[in-house]
């Protein structure tokens, strides 16, 4: 990888979820090496829940950024940005919605999906997550997934963001730590579901990122997208970059290696990364 620069614009903190405070993780980049490192965190603007930044914390949040940002200026570049979800009716990421705190990158997410009569989180408690659907949709596991990706086109159509989180993110209730596996990713009705929805990434012009953080938790063994999604996505030229979505300062870096021989072997041959400014691309 002899072009390689190391970045990640997938990092929580304090601020929301993650285990350690803005300043732990700037110190922990700088040691491993990082040339950047954006900061995302959780984020239902105007909304909140208890692993989502409240509404008022998204001042302190970016003032303490752009603190860290020139006081490490000398040592890595530092940039704002935001997790923000997206949930039909009452959230969704958009430059615009996040103008007043001039973020430097969006990631779109979905991790809820709304049905009829409540929702459902698609990363959640394994149990919790087969009670939920079977309580909401008559124990239908297909239309939970049918949903989900329902949802993340409805985000890529409507929504205005940089780079799309985690693409297949149900994948995590297959892990095997789970009771049993939601759904069979080989199902023709499920490969149809990640062909829609890599046109839709196409058409939505975002770049998609290669996720590391259910492999740091133990959940999977492989990154976000599957194989199949990622050849699908180079069929449609979608760019792809590297994310370790750590929670944590020791995960920042967690399975980069693997994860960039998961995008060769899917015929990329670069990743996108954000330095001095500009979007650039690396070979690898």
């Amino acid at each position: 990888m002899e072009d390689f620069i190391k970045t990640n614009y997938h990092t929580h903190s304090t601020f929301c979820d993650g285990k350690n405070t803005p300043e732990e993780m700037v110190q922990e980049a700088v040691k491993r090496g990082f040339s950047a490192l954006g900061f995302s965190s959780h984020s239902m603007q105007p909304f909140a829940s208890d692993w989502h930044m409240h509404y008022n914390a998204h001042g302190d949040y970016v003032r303490e950024i752009a603190r860290l940002k020139e006081a490490y200026s000398s040592q890595i570049e530092i940039y704002t940005g935001f997790e923000a979800d997206y949930i039909e009716g009452v959230c969704c990421p958009s430059f615009e919605r996040y103008r007043e705190f001039s973020p430097d990158y969006l990631i779109g997410a979905v991790h809820y999906v709304p049905c009829e009569h409540g929702f459902f989180g698609v990363d959640g408690d394994f149990v919790e997550t087969r009670q939920k659907i079977t309580e909401l949709l008559g124990g239908d596991r297909k239309k939970a997934v049918q949903g989900y990706f329902s949802c993340e086109r409805e985000m890529l159509k409507k929504g205005d963001f940089t780079i799309l989180a985690h693409a297949d993110l149900i994948r995590i209730q297959n892990s095997a730590k789970a009771p049993d596996k939601l759904f069979d990713e080989g199902e023709s009705w499920y490969r149809d579901e990640l062909r829609e929805t890599a046109k839709a990434i196409a058409s939505a012009g975002v770049c998609v990122e290669i996720n590391t953080g259910a492999m740091a938790r133990g959940k999977l063994d492989t990154p976000y997208p599957s194989q199949e999604f990622l050849s699908m996505l180079r069929e449609y030229n979608v760019p792809l970059t590297l994310s370790s979505d750590a929670h944590r300062a020791e995960n920042l870096d967690f399975g980069f290696e693997q994860a960039v021989q998961w995008a060769k072997k899917a015929n990329f041959t670069e990743l996108q990364c954000y330095v001095s400014g500009k979007i650039r691309s690396m070979k690898i």
